[in-house]
């Protein structure tokens, strides 16, 4: 576990939970590129995969040290890394450490569990030990599968990505769908998510990469942007174009403000 800080801590968060370093997934906008441990590496972002063989044994550990200190455990899985990359369904880590999260479960103040696979449904057993203190994030930055495919070509489709949150949320596990980072949107995004979730989150680059876009600008995302005519949609505002969309189907929306995470309900 990696104490929490920055967006985390304000929105709750005292721990980040890592199971793998690197994602095969290799998102063009991520903003883990810029980060020292990846952009120093000979591999390029999504090429490589180092796989955290003893990951349970040291969470059991570091659980019981921090509630012994007096810590809660509010625990965010993952910031750095897909949980549910394909890598997962032969090594099984995050369903190892997930099953140590059960046996603690009267410890865990609250898991948030944030991905872009459709291998979560994989273990809807265990997340349904948790009740009320989880959620299940997905990622969904654009419901416009040829916009995926320019961004995020080696990530999961987006209609199996939202399946699999319509049957979590079927199984009565608390979910999200989050649209981070804000991609292209069709006018149909808000029947889309309500279809499989009652729960959203808004973000984009300027609000959610830690430099108020400057991290994405380094990335050369915005000359994707010009290069479809799209610059419409890489505007510090543009989010306020969609929000009204939103509205008009959920009450319960997150939105990531500049300053802070905010919880517009």
């Amino acid at each position: 576990m990696t104490p929490a800080n920055g967006l985390l801590t304000s929105s709750g968060f005292t721990f980040s939970l890592n199971p793998y370093t690197g994602c095969a997934f290799g998102c063009s906008y991520c903003y883990v590129r810029e980060m020292p441990a990846a952009k120093y590496r000979d591999e390029d972002w999504g090429e490589y995969v180092d796989i955290k063989v003893n990951a349970a044994s040291l969470l059991e550990a570091e659980a019981r040290k921090a509630k012994r200190r007096g810590e809660a455990l509010s625990i965010f899985m993952s910031t750095a890394t897909d949980p549910y990359q394909g890598i997962e369904a032969k090594t099984k880590l995050t369903r190892s450490l997930l099953e140590v999260m059960v046996s603690l479960k009267n410890d865990i103040d609250y898991l948030m569990i944030h991905t872009r696979s459709p291998l979560v449904t994989r273990d809807i057993d265990l997340f349904q030990e948790f009740g009320e203190k989880i959620l299940i994030s997905m990622s969904i930055e654009t419901d416009i599968e040829k916009v995926r495919k320019i961004f995020t070509p080696s990530a999961p489709p987006i209609a199996a990505r939202l399946n699999s949150l319509k049957r979590v949320t079927e199984a009565g596990v608390p979910t999200r769908a989050s649209i981070s980072p804000m991609l292209p949107l069709s006018k149909n995004i808000a029947k889309n998510l309500k279809k499989v979730t009652n729960h959203v989150a808004l973000d984009d680059f300027f609000m959610g990469d830690g430099s108020r876009g400057q991290r994405t600008d380094r990335m050369g995302i915005r000359k994707i942007y010009e290069r479809l005519k799209l610059l419409q949609w890489y505007e510090p505002n543009a989010y306020k174009n969609i929000l009204p969309i939103l509205e008009e189907e959920f009450t319960d929306i997150d939105i990531f403000n500049k300053n802070s995470h905010l919880k517009k309900s």
